[in-house]
C-alpha cells in the first residue's frame, strides 16, 4: 500500500513539474509521518524516503530514537514550537519549518549547537486559527535576524485553506513566491531564501506549479485504497 501510494505521488510530483516546466529534483517530497507508528516510518525510510517530518516535540524524539539506525534521515520539525522545548529538540533536527517570532529565534540562537536550516511561517490566508507572521511584517523580520548566526533563513513555509477554491489557494501560495523572491533578490549571507515549503496531501500540485521546492505530504503516502 505504501509502496503503491509513494509510487503515485512521485509521478505526480513529476507530472506536475512538466506542467511547471520545471526539474523534478528540485523538490523535497518531505513525508509527514505525525499519524503513524515507527515500523510504518522505517518501511518508508526502507522504500528510499529520506526526509522525514513530525509537528511535535516528543513524537520526533521517539520516532529518532526508534529510527536511530538510518543515519541518512534529514528530520524536518514542522510544528509551532514552544520557547521552552527548544532545548529539547533545536539539535535533533535538520529544518525547522516554522520560525514565527524573534523571541523564538533568540532561544533557538541561545540552544544551539550548530546553524540551523530555518524557514520562516507567514500567515498568508490571515487565518487567525493559522500561526506566522503577517507578510506585511517579513522584511522588518528579516531585519531583526541579522546577527544570529545559529539561524540561517533557507526559505519561507505557509499553509493554504483547508477547505477553499482552486484559485483561492494558488494565490496563497503565488503570494508567498512572491515574497520569498523579495527576500532572495537582497542577497543576505544569513538569509539566502532560495526555498518555499509549501503544499500538502491536497494541495501540493498546485504548490509545485506556484515554486515549492519542500511539499509536506502525510495522509496521501497511508491512506488504504
Amino acid at each position: 500500500m505504501i509502496a503503491e501510494n509513494l509510487h503515485r505521488i512521485e509521478q505526480e510530483i513529476q507530472e506536475s513539474c512538466a506542467l511547471a516546466s520545471r526539474n523534478p529534483e528540485e523538490i523535497t517530497m518531505v513525508a509527514v509521518t505525525k499519524s503513524v507508528d515507527s515500523m510504518t516510518a522505517n518501511e518508508l525510510v526502507e522504500l528510499g524516503v529520506t526526509d522525514l517530518a513530525e509537528n511535535r516535540v516528543d513524537k520526533l524524539l521517539d520516532k529518532k530514537r526508534s529510527l536511530s539506525n538510518y543515519q541518512q534521515i534529514k528530520w524536518h520539525l514542522i510544528g509551532n514550537l514552544q520557547r521552552r522545548k527548544v532545548k529539547l529538540i533545536i539539535n535533533e533536527i535538520d529544518y525547522f519549518h516554522a520560525l514565527d517570532s524573534l523571541r523564538l529565534a533568540q532561544e533557538i540562537q541561545k540552544r544551539a549547537e550548530h546553524q540551523i536550516k530555518c524557514f520562516i511561517e507567514v500567515n498568508v490566508s490571515g487565518e487567525e486559527s493559522k500561526h506566522g507572521i503577517r507578510p506585511s511584517d517579513l522584511q522588518s523580520f528579516i531585519k531583526e535576524l541579522e546577527g544570529l548566526e545559529k539561524i540561517q533563513v533557507i526559505g519561507l513555509m505557509t499553509m493554504a485553506p483547508y477547505e477553499a477554491t482552486e484559485l483561492e489557494i494558488r494565490n496563497v501560495f503565488s503570494t508567498l513566491k512572491q515574497l520569498q523572491e523579495s527576500v532572495k533578490e537582497q542577497d543576505l549571507q544569513y538569509a539566502p531564501c532560495t526555498e518555499l515549503s509549501m503544499g500538502m496531501s491536497q494541495d501540493f500540485k498546485t504548490a509545485i506549479e506556484e515554486g515549492a521546492t519542500f511539499v509536506r505530504i502525510g495522509t496521501a503516502l497511508f491512506k488504504k485504497g
